[in-house]
């Protein structure tokens, strides 16, 4: 058959980790939507609906169809080679964050079935859906808001994909190193704004904190090497055909010097590869 340029979205993840917020937010851009399909029934799905004239699909495929999720890598990459434009999400959160959301609602885990308990089944499907995550645009979802969940999946789906895409991302190491970083640069041995009343309640958008840290000659240098690593790096994984790379900035709190330097990097690395700019703690 003539496949059209259909935009497909395969979207997986932990169990309470966010993907009924991110498949809803998909609907709500015009995808269509399927939850929790079968593995072995990913070709011929994608295949009906691109003869029914559906330009955007979304389809959850997670741990809930274990039985069959192993077959997984084999019909997504039969969807690759077929040169449908496929796009894999993978939403994440720390097990205690998981573990915490469904103690308040209840919920049983899944794969839990009276045998395992719920931290045991969450680290179980992490190494269930480990081949997913590895090729994924993956979201730590441990400290978001839907709010936040669904401006980032709106962000995710308006990418180029034949670009590899740089996240930047800014976060506060009191609450949990982000999950999804490929590097983590830790700011914190920088000059503290936090530590000047009339800087605190800013932000390093905002130009005093900007001016205070332009100031600090280390700050600086920091940037530099920064940007020195990342230019000498990122080529290799442009030649390795990744999709994206996130770099995670951490500071005390996520406020100040990490919002800084991500704004930074932005600004040298948007002029010439497409960037996005996530700040967890705001």
């Amino acid at each position: 058959m003539a496949w059209s340029r259909q935009q497909v979205v395969l979207l997986s993840g932990l169990s309470g980790a966010g993907k009924s917020v991110a498949l809803k937010a998909l609907e709500d851009l015009g995808y269509f939507c399927i939850d929790n399909l079968p593995a072995p029934l990913l070709p011929q799905t994608v295949a009906m609906l691109d003869e029914d004239g559906y330009p955007r699909v979304a389809i959850a495929i997670d741990a809930r169809s274990a039985h069959n999720l192993a077959s997984f890598p084999h019909h997504y990459e039969a969807l690759v080679e077929l040169g449908l434009d496929v796009h894999l999400l993978y939403l994440e959160s720390n097990s205690e964050t998981l573990v915490k959301r469904f103690s308040e609602t209840r919920r049983s885990h899944p794969l839990a079935h009276g045998e395992l308990t719920v931290t045991e089944a969450v680290e179980l499907e992490r190494e269930m859906l480990a081949y997913f995550a590895e090729l994924a645009h993956r979201i730590d979802t441990s400290g978001l808001s839907a709010n936040q969940l669904r401006a980032w999946v709106r962000e995710f789906v308006a990418l180029d994909r034949s670009k590899l895409t740089l996240v930047i991302q800014s976060f506060g190491f009191k609450h949990g190193l982000p999950l999804d970083a490929d590097f983590v640069f830790d700011v914190r041995c920088l000059p503290n704004p936090h530590y000047d009343p009339v800087l605190r309640p800013l932000t390093g958008k905002d130009q005093p904190v900007i001016d205070f840290l332009e100031r600090q000659p280390q700050v600086g240098r920091y940037l530099t090497h920064i940007l020195g690593f990342l230019e000498r790096w990122l080529p290799e994984f442009d030649r390795d055909n990744r999709s994206y790379v996130t770099v995670a900035i951490g500071c005390t709190g996520g406020q100040h010097r990490s919002v800084y330097l991500a704004e930074q990097l932005n600004r040298h690395f948007a002029k010439h590869r497409q960037v996005l700019i996530r700040h967890r703690e705001q």
